[in-house]
């Protein structure tokens, strides 16, 4: 059995990452929606197209990582905003190939499965734990944020292939990712392990995020609710925003009081 290293004083640092709470999961499938909303709008009605864009958000995201890698606990509104722009990225790196190198959705799903599969292990073989309560090192630090990277990219490819090249469609794909979330949370009560139940959960909330959003920003002729891009983004946009405040003002006592867990 796998020895979980012993992490010491001086390397050590208040947890990073805020606990999954309902809150947690609203936020997060939020973010997803607006990372795909968000992405598509810059791209499409701004005009940057897809290689600008890109380039504009993985700039963003470098920032927004340094910001979060100098601080010593977690701050809500720079994990949040560093979480939106990974699922921009994500999103962007998913049509990046699907759209740009024409790679095929089958062959791009299996091949991020394939390199978050790789990154757990590699986690796993220097940490001996994927739990996020023990964020408390930049090594674990450095292999969370890439394994979410890999999250988003994975749901993006996951939820397209789904949607759109089995034709499940945007509605149908909210029910099923839905579902799917559900019989993950139910076999979490049941007992099963709760930092499996997590990643599972986490790469389905991003297909789910991506699907609500598409259901709700595109027109009725391909299937949408006709929203648009841009009352989605923002409308949902506004919630992150109430919802991280809410957690910034009433969660921050017991965040400054609370010590890091042993890993």
């Amino acid at each position: 059995m796998a020895m979980t290293p012993t992490v010491s004083a001086s390397a050590r640092m208040l947890n990073k990452v805020p606990q999954a709470t309902l809150i947690f999961w609203v936020i997060k499938i939020m973010s997803t929606t607006v990372g795909e909303t968000g992405a598509d709008y810059l791209a499409v009605h701004v005009g940057l197209g897809t290689a600008v864009t890109g380039a504009i958000m993985v700039s963003l995201l470098a920032a927004a990582l340094a910001l979060q890698a100098r601080t010593r606990r977690y701050v809500p509104w720079i994990y949040w905003l560093t979480v939106l722009l990974v699922s921009i990225v994500g999103t962007q790196l998913t049509d990046f190939l699907t759209d740009k190198l024409e790679v095929s959705l089958y062959a791009s799903t299996a091949a991020f499965a394939v390199a978050l599969s790789a990154t757990f292990a590699l986690w796993h073989a220097f940490e001996g734990t994927l739990s996020i309560r023990t964020i408390v090192t930049r090594r674990r630090e450095g292999f969370y944020w890439l394994a979410i990277l890999l999250t988003f990219a994975l749901g993006t490819a996951a939820g397209d292939l789904a949607t759109e090249a089995l034709g499940l469609g945007f509605d149908w794909g909210v029910v099923a990712f839905g579902s799917l979330i559900a019989a993950t949370a139910l076999a979490r009560r049941l007992g099963a392990g709760a930092v499996l139940t997590f990643w599972v959960a986490y790469v389905l909330t991003r297909p789910l995020g991506a699907a609500l959003g598409d259901l709700l920003s595109q027109s009725r002729e391909y299937g949408g609710l006709g929203f648009g891009t841009v009352v989605t983004s923002l409308v949902f946009l506004s919630v992150i925003v109430a919802l991280v405040a809410f957690v910034t003002f009433n969660a921050a006592p017991a965040g400054a009081a609370r010590t890091a867990q042993r890993a």
